[in-house]
């Protein structure tokens, strides 16, 4: 794996750890307090602080998943042309559009 692609999925990583470790610590108090979805909704919609970070999340997962799938592709197929890298970044492209779509329509709506 080329030099920028590990540090790429390195750096990811540690994003998606911290990312996750909000995510999940939102929905365990959530669930918790006894909140339904509609009422996780009503608080967190128009919110920057989670618009930054659910954007932060889409990118990183963006970055971070085509790499590991590159990785597993090229150590499991015979696939090594310029193709792969042209069918992960599309990927990616793929990931970043719906992640961004979907954050937006939940928090701009």
């Amino acid at each position: 794996m080329p030099a920028l692609l590990f540090v790429a999925q390195r750096a990811t990583a540690f994003v998606l750890a911290f990312a996750v470790s909000v995510h999940l610590a939102t929905i365990v108090y959530a669930v918790r307090g006894g909140l339904t979805a509609a009422d996780v909704l009503a608080r967190t919609r128009g919110s920057g602080w989670f618009l930054a970070l659910y954007i932060v999340f889409v990118v990183a997962v963006a970055v971070h998943a085509p790499i590991g799938l590159r990785t597993i592709v090229r150590e499991w197929t015979a696939w090594r042309s310029r193709s792969l890298d042209i069918a992960m970044a599309a990927i990616a492209a793929l990931l970043l559009l719906l992640g961004l779509r979907a954050t937006l329509a939940l928090y701009l709506a």
